[in-house]
């Protein structure tokens, strides 16, 4: 097809930074921190692959970003399976209900968090689970399912010694 000439700029005083790929780097593996930021923020994989592209330039496909995101999954779960502390003197349980879109369709969820504080005064997140409103029969089912794991009996005996099963 014939010569092309290349216009190159310079950075005579060196002060140009990047932003997408740094200086002296060759892959864009932090890209996948922000993928699962903006999954954590309720953003649709379709609307992540929008985003990405507005803001640095290329596609990353939905099955991309499901990819990244799906391998949070096994931290999440090993979170929910940890050991809790013997007792939590304090425990706060509370639910903040969210505007979530889902299909096209804006509909109210809650979420339902217990937060324990250990003898040594450490927050702890207990549980996190999320339900369609907050209603007393979930708070039985978050706190028994709470009361059912082996090695939270005994911290939360006397919270939860009044509910039934």
């Amino acid at each position: 097809m014939g010569e092309l000439e290349i216009e190159v700029p310079q950075d005579r005083n060196s002060d140009f930074e990047p932003k997408v790929v740094p200086k002296h780097k060759r892959d864009i593996s932090e890209i996948e921190q922000k993928i699962i930021n903006m999954y954590a923020r309720g953003l649709t994989t379709r609307e992540i692959s929008e985003q990405i592209a507005d803001i640095y330039g290329f596609d990353a496909s939905a099955q991309l970003v499901s990819k990244v995101t799906d391998q949070i999954l096994p931290q999440i779960e090993e979170w929910q399976n940890r050991q809790l502390a013997d007792v939590y003197p304090i425990i706060f349980i509370d639910a903040i209900v969210f505007s979530v879109r889902k299909d096209r369709v804006v509909k109210k969820q809650a979420v339902y968090v217990v937060l324990g504080i250990d003898s040594d005064g450490m927050k702890d997140v207990l549980s996190i689970e999320v339900g369609e409103t907050e209603s007393a029969k979930f708070w039985l089912a978050v706190l028994n399912n709470l009361k059912n794991r082996e090695e939270s009996r005994t911290s939360l005996y006397c919270a939860l010694m009044d509910l039934p099963g």
